[in-house]
């Protein structure tokens, strides 16, 4: 193999306590005002015990050793996640290589604490359900306060199924590592409440977006649908966002689990779900007769709007290739075949870099979940060769995004691929434990080289890929070159993005020693 798998120590993690300046626990150096230095940017500069230098400036704290790994030398604290503002004026050194730092308007503790990634994975499940476990599925958490997490609320969200597939992967691939009856019992009503949204939309085989009931906050936008009884409140005009996270989900579940009933409705809801894209002429189709805006899968769709056709191309192969392996039914390998060879979409699948106009991260997300599925199940030597080379278009702008998801799918379908597996892994070490959306500012940096051109909205872009706390809190379909961002600490994201690629790295063996 070109790569080795990774051994994993424990790694350094950032923890911040805030404090006012006349508070007993700050050190006593700190509780006066200090002399400001003649001239400079930089307001106060402190080593560490663990030999670091820390410089303050009127625009964040640096963190500089030239001891530590390339990607670790320099490291930059800016905004609410790490100061109560940015205007350093004073520094004190704690005892264990952290920092206490005096800013105009209060004093942070900023800690070091060595922790195992399993350890980091504890703290995201401790996150999800006081927080973000809504009837099972994993929903948005808003704060009312900014950065205050005793005032969350529980909100729906526009794509409640993708992002709580994104969780019940990750909790059936724990069980299959550790056998933990917490991470069965989670995997289980992850998956329970995937199968609801397909129950209660008024049309089998159709899975609602998300739902709330009586009594619940109301929502803010999308279009919404009441049960017959008057209880639920469901989203429809489904995209093909929830499919691709049903069957990357149903299928690990269907693999890994031992619950017998769970797969018999895994099972049923997959057939019913697949039907309805086949009878539908590739399409999925909203109670009203309408085809969803997004659930659209046809050649005459693609030929109408062209940009799609690759990504989706290889949506539909994979879910008809995920159909046939969950339900063992020759109906679907047959489908398969034809709309792979007749219909040609293994052929349309290999055109990306014809159709796409612009780089959508999440489409990215979009066609790595499928790959997923496709290179566990197919086994024709020619299919898996059109799926590689339709995988490396995709990989030409992914590599640069050390995502270690993408990467770890990546070697499932290409295992002697070179890739920078420990880069990967440096994502999953410095992704943040504070995951409330505080706003983020990097563009001022001296140290960001800036892409030529805009991104898809118009806006600046980064060709420097900055580590994961010192950027804007994202998921896996955002894009990690946009160096600001945030929401004035008003939610907070559930961590399932570092949780899935964590368990299936571990899975996988492509992680090691924990």
């Amino acid at each position: 193999m070109a790569w080795e798998p990774v051994t994993l120590t424990p790694y350094p993690q950032k923890f911040r306590t805030f404090f006012k300046p006349d508070d007993p626990a700050v050190p006593a150096a700190l509780r006066a005002e200090a002399t400001p230095l003649p001239v400079g940017g930089v307001t106060a500069t402190v080593r560490a015990t663990d030999g670091a230098l820390w410089l303050g400036t009127a625009q964040g704290l640096m963190r500089v050793d030239d001891t530590a790994p390339a990607r670790d030398r320099r490291q930059y604290f800016a905004g609410l996640r790490y100061l109560p503002d940015d205007e350093v004026r004073q520094l004190a050194p704690d005892a264990a290589g952290g920092m206490w730092v005096r800013t105009r308007t209060g004093v942070a503790h900023l800690e070091l604490r060595p922790l195992t990634l399993a350890q980091k994975a504890e703290h995201f499940e401790r996150v999800v359900h006081p927080r973000h476990d809504r009837y099972g599925l994993l929903g948005d958490s808003h704060l009312a306060t900014p950065g205050d997490l005793s005032t969350n609320q529980k909100v729906d969200n526009d794509n409640n199924g993708l992002w709580t597939s994104i969780y019940a992967a990750a909790e059936s691939f724990r069980y299959a590592v550790t056998k933990s009856p917490e991470a069965l019992a989670r995997a289980r009503k992850a998956i329970e409440a995937m199968l609801f949204l397909e129950e209660l939309a008024g049309r089998r085989g159709f899975p609602a977006r998300s739902y709330i009931r009586k009594g619940d906050r109301p929502p803010t936008d999308g279009e919404w649908h009441w049960t017959a009884d008057g209880e639920i409140y469901w989203k429809g005009d489904t995209s093909s966002d929830e499919i691709v996270g049903h069957f990357f989900a149903f299928s690990i579940a269907y693999d890994l689990l031992p619950d017998a009933d769970l797969k018999a409705r895994i099972v049923a809801t997959t057939r019913r779900i697949m039907d309805h894209i086949i009878d539908h002429g590739y399409r999925l189709v909203e109670v009203d007769g309408r085809t969803t805006k997004w659930g659209k899968w046809s050649l005459k769709d693609f030929a109408e709007d062209p940009e799609d056709s690759a990504l989706n191309s290889l949506e539909l192969l994979s879910f008809l290739k995920t159909a046939a392996h969950i339900t063992g039914d020759a109906r679907y390998e047959k489908e398969y075949r034809k709309v792979a060879h007749e219909l040609k979409y293994a052929d349309l699948m290999l055109r990306l870099n014809e159709v796409r106009k612009e780089m959508n991260y999440s489409d990215e997300e979009l066609a790595m979940l499928p790959f997923y599925t496709v290179f566990r199940y197919e086994k024709d030597p020619a299919m898996l060769a059109r799926y590689r080379q339709a995988m490396d278009d995709w990989w030409k702008n992914m590599a640069r995004e050390l995502s270690p998801l993408w990467t770890f799918i990546y070697l499932t379908g290409k295992p002697d691929a070179a890739v920078d597996l420990p880069g990967a892994v440096w994502t999953l070490y410095r992704t943040p434990l504070d995951m409330i959306h505080w706003d983020v500012k990097n563009s001022h940096r001296a140290d960001i080289v800036w892409s030529p051109v805009p991104d898809r909205f118009g806006k600046r872009e980064a060709l420097t890929l900055l580590p994961p706390d010192e950027r804007p809190v994202m998921r896996w379909n955002a894009n990690p070159f946009s160096v600001d961002g945030g929401r004035k600490g008003r939610s907070e994201d559930d961590g399932a993005a570092f949780l899935l690629p964590y368990w299936l790295g571990r899975h996988h063996k492509f992680l090691l020693g924990e």
